[in-house]
């Protein structure tokens, strides 16, 4: 009887556990990304054509420098959809900071 007891208690409490009325917000949570640090400037930015954009929900995302393998490397710009109606596109930079250069990566923000 006492084990029968013990095992609806268990169910009783699982249950209950499961059954949650309010939602709390949904967090992403991103590892963090190891700073860049560079110590000569990068090249001037390279002059794009932007072509069409696919739809009304296309973004364009402009190219930028990225640093590999001890040398700076050209990242055309390309189109990616926005991820909400809200959102815009902050486009990557190199930050100069103490002498250094510093890769500021690009990312989404919403109004």
């Amino acid at each position: 009887m006492q084990i029968r007891s013990a095992c609806l208690i268990a169910v009783l409490l699982g249950m209950s556990a499961c059954t949650v009325t309010a939602t709390a917000p949904r967090v992403v949570v991103q590892p963090p990304v190891a700073e860049i640090v560079v110590a000569r400037p990068p090249p001037p930015l390279q002059v794009e054509v932007i072509p069409a954009a696919p739809g009304p929900q296309w973004v364009w995302q402009p190219g930028h420098w990225r640093w590999e393998h001890n040398e700076y490397v050209w990242r055309p710009g390309h189109y990616e959809k926005r991820p909400a109606a809200t959102a815009y596109w902050v486009r990557p930079e190199w930050v100069a900071r103490n002498g250094q250069w510093i890769f500021q990566p690009g990312h989404w923000a919403y109004r």
